[in-house]
């Protein structure tokens, strides 16, 4: 299976899509649609909203802590973490 958010963002391109689930409510509702820029690990920050790869997953979820040797935590918004990655291709800059 293409995973075509990953070749848009790794290419460059800014693009729109939304994902279903409430693991991230009330900051995005199920089926929003957010804008994806596409970043670094090392520009990303405690707080901020990113699409990235953990344990072979892809999520659009926040960012917990970052550690320079670790690079950043990922957890949603309901308490879950799900792990330390570098594997970090976007950053949500806008939630329609």
């Amino acid at each position: 299976m293409i995973n075509y958010k990953l070749l848009k963002l790794l290419s460059g391109e800014v693009i729109i899509t939304n994902e279903k689930g409430n693991s991230m409510v009330p900051l995005i509702k199920s089926g929003q649609e957010h804008e994806l820029t596409p970043t670094c690990w090392l520009i990303c920050e405690k707080g901020d909203i990113v699409y990235c790869k953990v344990k072979g997953n892809y999520y659009t979820h926040l960012v917990l802590a970052k550690n320079l040797d670790k690079g950043l935590q990922i957890g949603n918004n309901k308490g879950r973490i799900n792990g330390w990655t570098k594997a970090v291709y976007g950053k949500v800059t806008k939630i329609f």
